[in-house]
């Protein structure tokens, strides 16, 4: 019988992940940079790296086929925000924590210069003592790698933990 499972998000392949890809696009995915930008499908991308699982949840999963089918969270800041806390089905899952349980492979979000989260970098690195200067990030749109979170003009910030995936097992 199917049954549910958590397993351990693979954050060393996240990471890789975000380094190989931080200054160009893999062919496999779509370039959103010029029409509302690339940060969280490229967010998206090393989550998948991590854990392989997709949800394909009509409207309120977490997939990506192609440009015309996927589903919001995986490019929507917000929505993928949603997805990762409220996630119960296969593929992974989060919770918000405070600056001192990021770990790299996780998200932080940023609001900037809209009312609304609108940047999701992913953590490649943390220093002994988690502060934005010591936490290193890779994104795209504006495409870095081994960037200071602290070199962000940002008015909020919220980090997001990987805690695991899930997905269909016998």
């Amino acid at each position: 019988m199917k049954q549910l499972r958590e397993f351990p998000y693979d954050r060393a392949a996240a990471v890789r992940y975000a380094h190989q890809w931080a200054y160009d696009f893999n062919p496999r995915y779509y370039n959103f940079t010029n029409i509302g930008g690339d940060c969280t499908n490229y967010a998206s991308q090393c989550l998948y790296a991590g854990c392989g699982v997709m949800n394909f949840t009509e409207t309120f999963g977490w997939y990506y086929l192609d440009l015309n089918h996927r589903a919001p969270a995986w490019t929507g800041v917000i929505y993928l925000y949603n997805f990762l806390i409220r996630n119960e089905g296969p593929g992974p899952f989060a919770t918000e924590v405070t600056i001192d349980r990021v770990e790299p492979g996780d998200l932080c979000q940023l609001v900037i210069d809209q009312p609304d989260y609108q940047h999701t970098p992913v953590i490649v690195k943390v220093g002994e003592t988690p502060t934005p200067d010591s936490i290193l990030v890779a994104a795209h749109t504006y495409n870095v790698d081994n960037h200071p979170l602290s070199s962000y003009d940002y008015k909020k910030l919220r980090f997001l933990h990987i805690e695991g995936y899930r997905k269909w097992s016998e």
